[in-house]
């Protein structure tokens, strides 16, 4: 991943209703959710959460699929793991002393 892209990524997860959209997604993976499912649990208007969930798309961080008349989009875990491999590459220079702790708590929620 480049900075450009994490860049764009990050922006996209910069706004609360786009963080609880993904992370609404992330838990509901592997199924997704129905736009207007993910607009109903957040509580906010479906042209809203549209809005928001084409922002993650652009950003790369969410796919869409077709299904009959529903739009269920999925969070693409994939994108999220080059995220996050992006932020911790060089973790406290190569000290693995230092970074253990923060992979440590990483393995317990996955």
């Amino acid at each position: 991943m480049d900075t450009s892209t994490a860049v764009t990524a990050l922006g996209a997860l910069a706004q609360s209703t786009r963080l609880e959209a993904f992370r609404l997604l992330v838990r509901a993976e592997p199924d997704g959710l129905p736009a207007g499912e993910v607009a109903r649990v957040l509580d906010i208007p479906q042209n809203t959460g549209s809005s928001h969930l084409s922002i993650l798309g652009n950003a790369g961080l969410v796919t869409s699929q077709r299904e009959g008349r529903s739009v269920v989009y999925r969070a693409d875990l994939d994108a999220f793991r080059e995220l996050t491999l992006f932020l911790l590459k060089d973790c406290c220079n190569g000290r693995t002393e230092l970074c253990a702790p923060l992979i440590a708590e990483l393995a317990p929620c996955c």
